[in-house]
């Protein structure tokens, strides 16, 4: 995989820190995070697994997730986030403030990669899926939920319009290069 002129992210890894990738139900969080997991030597933290089986009803049900069915789930997330830095997570991480919470328990930077995609393609996929107890009905109320990370600093973000391949250069790349600028590169 090329990445261009960034900087190998395998001589940066240790140094990156946590990675969170972030995103609506259908963009690919799995997937993409269980690559970077394995090109960074990193572990792999689904954040659909940790959800309290309350949750899991609602969501299977059809009915959307309020801040107060979040909260406990995103603490959970961000105590393994500050246990092992090693970590790649994925997680819808919806509104600035749960990612906030995610930075603050983390205990350390963590970098977020922000997989976007049209609602056609999402529900394209979301229906193409096999056995995930998220319905299609609730793309709408994520895509309602979300608040697009465009001023924070420790987001990267990726079109998913591409094949799986090039998402995860482009998404190494990025890392790479914002570790690079933040001083966090091994020389």
């Amino acid at each position: 995989m090329s990445m261009a002129a960034s900087p190998p992210l395998s001589r940066a890894s240790r140094q990156i820190g946590p990675l969170v990738v972030m995103g609506v139900s259908g963009c690919g969080k799995t997937s993409l995070g269980k690559l970077l997991a394995s090109n960074l030597g990193y572990r792999f933290i689904e954040g659909d697994s940790r959800h309290p089986a309350a949750n899991v009803e609602k969501m299977s049900a059809g009915i959307p997730l309020t801040d107060a069915d979040r909260w406990p789930w995103l603490e959970t997330l961000g105590a393994e986030l500050a246990a092992d830095g090693d970590t790649v997570l994925s997680c819808s991480a919806l509104k600035r403030s749960y990612r906030d919470l995610l930075r603050a328990k983390a205990r350390q930077p963590v970098t977020f990669v922000f997989l976007q995609g049209t609602r056609t393609m999402l529900a394209a996929r979301m229906s193409s899926r096999k056995g995930h107890y998220m319905p299609l009905s609730l793309l709408d109320s994520q895509l309602a939920t979300l608040e697009l990370p465009a001023d924070e600093g420790d987001v990267v973000t990726v079109e998913i319009d591409q094949p799986l391949e090039r998402i995860v250069s482009v998404a190494m790349a990025r890392i790479a290069s914002m570790a690079a600028r933040h001083g966090n590169q091994e020389i």
